[in-house]
């Protein structure tokens, strides 16, 4: 027992070690899963800190209030370009929806928690668990302490979110994944039906103009590089680099010519009027399934490790020039920078896999990865945009100065009424890590955060904040359930619900998208990820990320900007 007491006493002289023992486990189990079942990390996070905070740990300082700012502005950050090409470009129509969706969340929510007689602590508990936007814990209490009201009341309400939040969330993600992935589709006419359509709409969107490049298809399947030799009929007469690739180009496929070898002589890149004769080699590249069986008008495959030992580069490339964004995947593969390079994979800004399809749009923030060898991927580099090549450097100036700059924006207040109304320093943060991801894709040479920084500025940040806020409600969690009862599980149901079948509805019936993309927009407004993935796991497609990513920096913003509004004027 000794030992038992020591640790609960240093625990309590030394708090950081039981946020590191809280993040600790509660990623851990958050990792866990049951079938498809899993709580996530930040709901493990959270209750682990409500039963490690039973042992009265008191938290201090500002870390709270730090790690959430970081998290607001890598939110910012990966959706900015998304957010304002989306408010002056062709996605307006899902940026409309987005709207409709948000508005909708706080609506139902509003109507649920006053039908159930919540006070505002419980409403914004209730908000941020059902539509699973944890970030309004934040700005909900930083919002709740701005308000005119006694301290008294402000603890009492602050400390009731985390605990609503905690009961709400798991149908929140559940029940959100359930019923865009199954519900949805059948209320579109079936599975089946779904499966179909979507089919139909990436053949389509695969379809390529007579003059263009064949084959400009998803180019997620791996691209390999294969040696033959060419013995065949069809060189019994010599044959040009250019009469081969014209010859594969008819044949309905997109393969490059990379190195031949001639005389014993190795020949990276040749010209398209180099001659290749019976009993040279050569190097083809491009997707396997293209690339593979061309034994039967080339030649027998070789292992020749000499001919097949070069250098290939395989770099992402941030899309950053006006002359690429807005271009198709056709387009650009019509550009003459583009030979000998192959798309390996397309994401957003925020690393949502895309579907590479001929018709699929790029626009400035996007990342394309290309492949080829380095000559070839160089001079193309600079035609799109900027190569994001592996660092570890973060540009620490342009994440303290925007984090400043906006916290301090946000911390003015206006009086509307006799209201207090604010951004408060979380929404200053949130909008100012909008604006810098927005100015970063515009000029690239700045403000760059890498992946990995950016996952532990939105991971790590959300986490510290959660775990603080596990630790310190811990004494009161559980009161708080007994006071707000578990009828609040059916008011996060209701609340989780209502706005995504009204959504499915209203995409298809007024917006009339078709019907993996209105899945895409609802779960892109209602920004659950998990969601997204049950719906392509279930249509068997990528499509419908192309109605998640606009959609998501909408409702990435607006719903964390939403919270703001729930708490003044509930």
């Amino acid at each position: 027992m000794e030992i038992v007491h020591w640790v609960v006493d240093t625990l309590r002289e030394n708090p950081a070690i039981a946020i590191f023992l809280v993040l600790g486990l509660g990623f851990w189990i958050g990792r866990l899963k049951y079938k498809n079942f899993s709580l996530g990390t930040v709901t493990s996070v959270l209750l682990v800190g409500v039963i490690v905070g039973q042992l009265d740990i008191p938290v201090s300082g500002p870390l709270k209030s730090v790690s959430f700012l970081l998290f607001l502005f890598a939110i910012g950050y990966s959706v900015g370009p998304q957010f304002f090409r989306a408010l002056k470009g062709s996605g307006i129509k899902q940026v409309i929806f987005a709207l409709v969706m948000c508005v909708l969340c706080l609506l139902c929510t509003w109507g649920t928690a006053l039908l159930f007689h919540y006070n505002v602590g419980e409403a914004l508990g209730l908000f941020a668990g059902a539509q699973t936007i944890s970030a309004v814990i934040g700005v909900g209490q930083d919002t709740i302490n701005s308000l005119d009201a006694s301290g008294a009341d402000k603890a009492s309400w602050s400390s009731i979110i985390p605990v609503c939040y905690a009961v709400t969330y798991i149908f929140g993600t559940i029940g959100s994944a359930w019923i865009l992935g199954s519900l949805g589709p059948a209320m579109l006419g079936g599975i089946k039906k779904v499966r179909a359509q979507t089919a139909e709409l990436a053949a389509k969107m695969n379809e390529t103009s007579a003059d263009s490049d064949p084959a400009v298809v998803s180019a997620s399947h791996p691209v390999v590089y294969r040696a033959y030799k060419a013995d065949s009929a069809f060189f019994s007469a010599p044959k040009s680099v250019e009469d081969i690739e014209n010859h594969i180009a008819s044949l309905g496929r997109r393969i490059f010519v990379e190195r031949i070898k001639v005389n014993d002589n190795i020949i990276d890149r040749p010209a398209a009027d180099t001659i290749l004769h019976q009993g040279d080699e050569i190097v083809l590249s491009g997707r396997r399934e293209s690339v593979v069986g061309d034994e039967s008008w080339i030649g027998p495959e070789i292992a020749d490790y000499a001919l097949l030992s070069f250098p290939v580069e395989n770099i992402p490339v941030m899309i950053a020039r006006k002359k690429v964004s807005g271009m198709t995947i056709e387009e650009l593969r019509r550009l003459p920078e583009m030979d000998g390079v192959l798309i390996v994979k397309l994401t957003n800004s925020d690393g949502v896999k895309l579907p590479v399809l001929a018709k699929t749009e790029l626009h400035s923030g996007y990342m394309i990865t290309l492949q080829g060898q380095a000559a070839d991927v160089e001079k193309v580099i600079p035609v799109i945009g900027y190569a994001d090549r592996p660092t570890t450097a973060t540009d620490m100036v342009f994440v303290g100065i925007g984090i400043f700059i906006g916290a301090l924006i946000g911390a003015v207040t206006l009086h509307i009424g006799g209201i207090p109304v604010s951004l408060s320093t979380s929404g200053g943060a949130l909008i100012a890590g909008l604006v810098m991801g927005w100015l970063r894709s515009r000029h690239p040479s700045f403000g760059r955060i890498p992946s990995s920084s950016l996952w532990i500025l939105n991971n790590l940040g959300l986490n510290l904040f959660i775990a603080v806020i596990g630790i310190s409600s811990g004494p009161t969690f559980v009161s708080g359930i007994q006071q707000v009862g578990w009828m609040l599980f059916v008011a996060g149901v209701i609340a989780t619900t209502v706005p995504l079948v009204l959504g499915i509805v209203i995409g298809d019936k007024i917006f009339h998208f078709p019907a993996a993309i209105n899945l895409g927009c609802v779960a892109g407004s209602r920004v659950t990820t998990a969601s997204l993935g049950a719906i392509q796991d279930n249509l068997k497609s990528t499509i419908p990320a192309m109605g998640y990513t606009v959609t998501y920096a909408i409702g990435n913003t607006l719903l964390i900007l939403m919270g703001v509004i729930m708490a003044t004027f509930f």
